[in-house]
């Protein structure tokens, strides 16, 4: 049901039963890797072309959750996913793969979030006993389709994003699980007037602190009630942006707020600029290192903000402004549950 303007309240919190994630070189190279299921060494995931890899690792990440749920694929009654790629080919294909019925959808790197919300609304109002939530991107389709191939050898300022080559998926229904999804907040496309393709975590960082106020006041929680806010793609220009704009308003954050596309990669990797971007960003951070720590008891309360720069190559090229969009989801810890799933 509603709350507030903008909130979803989950009253039978859904669970989120697995997680499966996917990524390439840059990824496992990265302070996360180890936590990631699948790591691969070939950013091409031994596909004749990067679209077609793109779409192999969201094929393995929800194939991979789908087994760590103890389900087969045609237990699965929805797919909820989208990507980056035009017409969503990503999800499409992977859907036809899997054979089941598919929603896709689209915020940019805001869309896994947007995922994961609508798969708890068909869970919690019995439309779908079990949905699987996802969300891919892959470096250099993202460069062919928004910027320059990678074959160009073009130059990015440092406030540049790397977007990542990955996917992410969950698997939501009702069971034991030691994490559910309480609260999805969705967001309003706001527009800081922003227009440079290189300064996406600047063009984000507003509307991701819209969606954090939006929640805060439609649940009537407050910072101190999250052991986490972790932002999607704003990467190090865009987080202490974000955190400037909160304190303007008056949410003190401390060092609650963190950032996926910071989390991603170490500062001193190559080639990954301010942080990590794109769809795969925010889910492959969150099923492999965010929720892991409320299933171990370290957290119980996190909010995911997933942040979408939503322009395109048609309206970068008419010299449009980037409008953004931030989707909110609140995953917290099922009291009465031990890590394995069973009640203490």
């Amino acid at each position: 049901m509603q709350i507030g303007d903008q909130t979803w309240h989950f009253p039978s919190l859904p669970r989120v039963l697995s997680t499966g994630t996917a990524v390439g070189p840059k990824e496992g190279a990265g302070p996360l890797g180890d936590e990631f299921d699948l790591v691969h060494a070939d950013a091409y995931i031994g596909q004749a072309s990067w679209e077609k890899a793109e779409r192999k690792l969201l094929e393995l990440a929800e194939s991979h959750a789908v087994r760590k749920a103890g389900l087969s694929m045609e237990a699965i009654d929805l797919i909820v996913s989208g990507d980056l790629l035009p017409q969503n080919i990503s999800s499409n294909f992977a859907a036809r793969t899997a054979g089941r019925p598919l929603i896709g959808v689209f915020s940019a790197c805001a869309t896994s979030m947007e995922a994961v919300s609508q798969a708890a609304l068909y869970v919690d109002s019995g439309f779908a006993h079990y949905v699987l939530a996802g969300a891919v991107s892959h470096n250099s389709t993202a460069e062919r389709t928004f910027r320059y191939p990678t074959e160009y050898g073009a130059q990015k300022p440092p406030s540049a994003h790397c977007t990542v080559t990955g996917a992410g998926a969950a698997v939501l229904g009702h069971g034991e699980a030691r994490v559910g999804v309480r609260f999805a907040t969705i967001g309003k496309v706001v527009d800081f007037g922003v227009s440079s393709p290189w300064e996406m975590g600047a063009a984000m960082a507003p509307a991701a602190v819209a969606t954090i106020v939006a929640h805060l006041n439609d649940t009537g929680r407050t910072v101190a009630d999250y052991d986490a806010i972790v932002t999607g793609d704003l990467a190090r220009v865009g987080l202490p942006i974000a955190r400037e704009l909160l304190a303007e308003q008056g949410v003190d954050v401390g060092s609650r707020l963190q950032d996926c596309g910071v989390l991603m990669y170490d500062a001193d990797q190559s080639e990954v600029f301010s942080g990590g971007s794109g769809p795969g960003c925010c889910p492959c951070v969150t099923f492999a290192h965010l929720l892991p720590k409320i299933v171990a008891g370290k957290w119980n309360r996190v909010l995911v903000v997933a942040t979408g720069a939503l322009l395109s190559s048609v309206s970068a090229g008419q010299g449009e402004t980037i409008p953004c969009i931030a989707h909110a989801v609140s995953f917290e810890g099922i009291e009465g549950l031990t890590q394995g799933g069973e009640h203490a």
